[in-house]
């Protein structure tokens, strides 16, 4: 007896592959057993018991009219039943081995060969029907994939955040958006809806009712931070096999070509089984030259198993047909359904999740087979597509890793005295920020999506946000909040088109510092978002590629007190939107190619600092019109390519600041002396030789920085400008320092390193404000201090 359980290699999978049998396959599967035990049975009896008995027939051979065992045929009641008893106990001399030799030598020429091998053909179709149904899951192209989604499937199902995810959603349709969880998890909806999307309201509707969710546990469970780190994992593997399973479907071709060659064979057995089946008799006629053996030539045999094979195989047919029934039903899912393409809307209907994508392919397929078996499964499967889900789980570690005593210890005071929380390279914000009620300011360096949730009103002192390569969303109520609030901004990004809009109707905002490039095919234009909302504006900071001055510029002229453009070294050349900034008190042009001071410049009657660093000045000619700039206090001419520096220089007697450092300067003009506001002159990092002697009559001088120069002596009428608190001297050719600087008095800081001095003056002592530390110069030359001015410099 050969047990069943010895094919269940044939058709041998895991448990966990039932997901992806439909109830057809189940069906069929159940059938193939049914149909191999019929086979196996018969196959038992025809191994185990005899398989025909023959007897010879009496009739000499010349009298044989009709076939051996015709005479024992029913032929009517009316025949005596005296022939027959008279045919019994008829001696037929033969013995045991001459009958088993009849037996084997009938079964094989007389017996039809489908009453023979019935039983083997059925165990044979049988194991070809299980092959088929699973193959698939064999087939090294398409099980890996399989054993891949099953067990991605698996984890999706058991992790404790699609519980949360789905408990999310039926709290917030049990409790409504007033709950503080459910109220966020909404407005996070909402905000990355993205455009085109519905809104707040939109989306509350659409979210489903709670009872229709009755599979999930109505109570929010809490994520430890293991957990939340297998479900992060978990989202990066549902990426990555999307990606790969949706680039072919050999999944969905294979499972076609199994079912149509199931199909084939279903027809094909059919077939020939319902044309032989007739072939399966009870009595079998046998003529074979045996008489030299036996003495006879006819026999008269009888199929033992005719009857029994007869009824298993008109039962083997009916069991075919049911299953070629389903096989023929498969075939119509697979062509009527598009089952290329799934879609989630009605999951995104119920849980909320508008973000949740549809895909195609290999994946679609697998999700529709999965449907067939449990449509939960693709719904909690759906949770780990979600990108807003995602995003939730990200902030629900990043509140795990970043708690607000943690936050509290990063707490700072930046340049301009407030209290700054600095993050940088965050997935996210965590939502503990906005407990810390104290923040005045909030930086934000590379930080993912950022999608400031109504907790930002608890930033009550908040005057000051930096967001560095950190795209971000306000949701309205925010943007209400710091409309009137918010005193400074700062954003830097790729393009300037990734300013969010929302950044030019604040208010009440004082500063806007942008920085960005405009698109190649957009930088002549330089098109700017309208400022007319910028009522408080007073500094404007443009650090890009503009080509001109963005005309939006204009739209706060009349408070506009700080303009600041950085071209980093792309060619500024349209600049007359500056004549209209009346109010405007300090420009920078920086790195904006200029060849020449612009004259739009000089229109500007309010302006008191203007920074040209890093261009391409060769010339400052028009030096002269700076006397209409009545009120101008600054110059920076810093960073350029000047070989001179005009005459007309002295009209600026208002002038209180120069600033030529980093130029080709190899002297300066006597009318520089005429200067007489000049408080500090800074012509460092030129080529001077000399300094020319009416230098002496800046009174008002106190700075003055003539270091990385080739200066060879300095005049004696330069220590005549009392006021000087900072002399510069460094790396100079000097060889000596007159005595006559011990007149300055107001002396803080001295610069002599990198000269050729062999030693200091005893009059420096009588620099009363000078210490040790302000003065700048080699240990040896210190040390050759006569030890009073040594002495008086260290108690200074």
């Amino acid at each position: 007896m050969i047990p069943v359980a010895e094919f269940k290699q044939f058709t041998e999978q895991q448990p966990a592959f039932k997901v992806l049998k439909p109830w057809w396959d189940v069906l069929a599967e159940y059938l193939t057993v049914a149909m191999l035990m019929i086979g196996v049975f018969g196959c038992t009896l025809q191994v185990t018991q005899d398989k025909i008995i023959c007897l010879p027939s009496h009739e000499p051979r010349e009298n044989l009219s009709e076939a051996p065992c015709q005479q024992l045929l029913p032929r009517g009641i009316s025949e005596p039943m005296g022939d027959l008893r008279e045919l019994s106990g008829l001696k037929n001399n033969l013995d045991l081995q001459q009958y088993s030799f009849i037996n084997q030598l009938c079964y094989e020429t007389a017996l039809h060969w489908y009453a023979k091998y019935f039983p083997y053909l059925v165990v044979i179709h049988t194991l070809i029907f299980m092959v088929c149904t699973s193959f698939w899951f064999k087939f090294p192209g398409t099980s890996s994939k399989i054993e891949h989604f099953i067990s991605i499937l698996g984890k999706c199902f058991d992790s404790p955040w699609t519980t949360r995810a789905l408990s999310e959603v039926s709290g917030e349709n049990h409790k409504g958006p007033a709950a503080t969880t459910a109220g966020r998890a909404t407005v996070t909806v909402t905000t990355t809806a993205g455009p085109g999307k519905a809104g707040e309201g939109e989306k509350e509707k659409v979210l489903p009712e709670p009872e229709k969710v009755v599979t999930e546990p109505p109570a929010v469970t809490l994520l430890d931070k293991k957990e939340g780190e297998q479900a992060k994992a978990l989202f990066e593997k549902v990426k990555k096999f999307r990606v790969h399973v949706e680039e072919g479907d050999i999944l969905y071709t294979m499972y076609i070509r199994q079912t149509v060659l199931k199909v084939c064979k279903f027809l094909a057995i059919l077939v020939y089984n319902l044309v032989y089946v007739g072939k399966i008799s009870f009595l079998v006629a046998c003529r074979v030259e045996t008489s030299e053996v036996t003495g006879y030539a006819s026999f008269c045999c009888n199929h033992t198993k005719a009857h029994l094979f007869s009824k298993l195989a008109f039962c083997y047919i009916s069991f075919v047909c049911v299953y070629g029934i389903t096989c023929l039903y498969t075939l119509y899912w697979l062509f009527h359904r598009p089952l290329k393409e799934y879609s989630f809307r009605s999951v995104r209907e119920e849980t909320g999740m508008g973000d949740i994508p549809d895909v195609k392919n290999d994946f679609a397929f697998m999700l529709h087979l999965i449907d067939q078996y449990d449509s939960l499964y693709s719904k909690r499967f759906a949770v780990f597509l979600s990108e807003v889900s995602e995003s939730r789980l990200k902030q629900l570690n990043l509140n795990h890793e970043w708690t607000a005593e943690k936050l509290r210890q990063k707490l700072q005071r930046n340049a301009r005295g407030r209290l700054e929380l600095a993050l940088c390279m965050l997935p996210g914000l965590p939502d503990t920020v906005f407990e810390l009620s104290e923040v005045e300011a909030l930086r934000l360096e590379a930080i993912g999506d950022i999608t400031f949730p109504p907790g930002l009103s608890q930033l009550v002192h908040l005057q000051e946000l930096s967001l560095l390569h950190s795209p971000a969303r306000l949701p309205f109520s925010s943007q209400i909040f710091l409309r009137d609030r918010l005193k400074v901004i700062r954003i830097k990004c790729e393009e300037l088109r990734e300013v969010p809009l929302w950044v030019f109707g604040l208010r009440g905002l004082e500063e806007l510092h942008l920085e960005g490039l405009f698109p190649p095919e957009l930088a002549r234009a330089a098109t700017l978002e309208s400022l007319r909302e910028l009522k408080q504006l007073k500094v404007l900071s443009l650090r890009s590629n503009a080509g001109k001055v963005p005309a939006s510029v204009t739209d706060v002229a009349g408070h506009l007190q700080r303009l600041s453009l950085h071209n980093d070294g792309a060619r500024l050349l349209a600049l007359n939107s500056l004549k209209k900034l009346a109010a405007l008190r300090e420009l920078e042009l920086v790195a904006c190619g200029l060849e020449r001071i612009p004259h739009a410049v000089f229109s500007l009657g309010a302006l008191q600092e203007l920074d040209l660093r890093d261009n391409h000045l060769r010339s400052i000619e028009e030096i002269l019109s700076f006397q209409h700039c009545r009120k101008l206090l600054t110059l920076r001419l810093w960073h350029n390519q000047i070989a001179y520096v005009p005459e007309h220089v002295r009209k600026l007697r208002g002038l209180e600041q120069l600033y030529l450092s980093h130029n080709k300067l190899e002297t300066l003009p006597t009318q520089l002396g005429m200067c007489s506001s000049l408080r500090l002159l800074d012509v460092s990092h030129n080529g001077l030789h000399s300094l020319p002697a009416e230098l002496g009559l800046l009174q008002n001088l106190q700075h003055l920085a003539l270091s990385y120069n080739a200066l060879e002596f300095l005049p004696d009428e330069l220590f005549f400008c009392r006021k000087l608190r900072t002399l510069l001297l460094g790396y100079n050719h000097l060889s000596q320092l007159a005595p006559q600087v011990g007149a300055l008095r107001a002396l803080s800081r001295l610069e002599l390193k990198g000269n050729r001095l062999e030693a200091l003056p005893e009059e420096l002592g009588n620099c009363g404000g000078l210490k040790k530390s302000g003065l700048l110069v080699e240990d040896t030359l210190y040390d050759g201090l006569p030890a009073e001015e040594n002495a008086h410099v260290h108690i200074s």
